[in-house]
């Protein structure tokens, strides 16, 4: 089942030994998801475009989006496709190295007749560098790997290098959201937006970092937490013009 999942992906199929660290595969696929998927993922897969230094985004959509939105680590796929419903003129690129969570997210645009998104089954540190700068006007990374022993936490997405490439390929004023249940990473979030010095929290009062807000939907991570008695942090910064890290 694996080898027909990652025949599906094609190009992709073979990088199987990237930076990426975790699960590509979780259980196997219902039967009629399975169908799904490889009737369908062909339609929102980004296969080509990787060649040159620098990738044209408008080159992955028919119809030439207002924005462009970037989801980091998807999940299940329902906060990307909540957001693509709502907003139809803006086109969302997922990164998600899960398989099963692309199957999920492909559901749950072929369910929404949605068009807007594109989806890259990998890791995204790899393609970072070839994003354009100031190409994008809103990143979300929702609940990621928290890596808890010390030993991994260079796997961790928030690292001075990735917020330097975020900096970089957002828009000014561009925004960044990002969510976690897990409280040592949330310390480990805080102390290196601030130190980075190029994002500037938007948070006024702990409401703000404590509850989400009207254009955020729950997901199931979040779920989750809430069931295991984890209180969720739910963090947006604003870009700001002067990146200085300061150590």
């Amino acid at each position: 089942m694996h080898n027909q999942k990652l025949e599906v992906l094609g190009k992709h199929a073979i990088d199987e030994k990237t930076t990426f660290r975790g699960r590509r595969h979780g259980r196997k696929l219902r039967p009629q998801l399975d169908k799904l998927f490889k009737e369908n993922l062909h339609t929102f897969l980004v296969e080509e475009g990787f060649e040159s230094d620098e990738i044209n985004l408008n080159t992955f959509f028919s119809v030439k989006p207002k924005k462009f939105w970037l989801e980091i680590g998807f999940g299940g796929g329902e906060h990307l496709a909540w957001q693509a419903k709502l907003h139809p003129q803006i086109g969302i690129l997922g990164f998600e190295p899960y398989i099963n969570g692309v199957a999920s997210l492909v559901r749950h645009l072929v369910s929404e007749k949605l068009s807007n998104v594109r989806i890259f089954p990998e890791d995204i540190r790899p393609f970072l560098n070839k994003l354009p700068n100031g190409c994008i006007s809103r990143i979300f990374i929702l609940f990621p790997d928290p890596w808890p022993k010390a030993k991994h936490r260079k796997r961790r997405i928030i690292q001075y290098e990735t917020l330097s490439e975020f900096h970089r390929i957002l828009k000014p004023e561009g925004k960044l959201r990002i969510a976690t249940d897990h409280v040592d990473y949330l310390t480990w979030i805080l102390i290196h937006f601030n130190n980075f010095n190029g994002f500037q929290w938007v948070a006024k009062s702990p409401k703000n970092w404590r509850c989400r807000v009207s254009n955020w939907p729950q997901t199931r991570y979040e779920q989750k937490a809430i069931r295991q008695g984890r209180e969720p942090a739910f963090l947006e910064y604003r870009r700001c013009d002067r990146p200085t890290l300061i150590l």
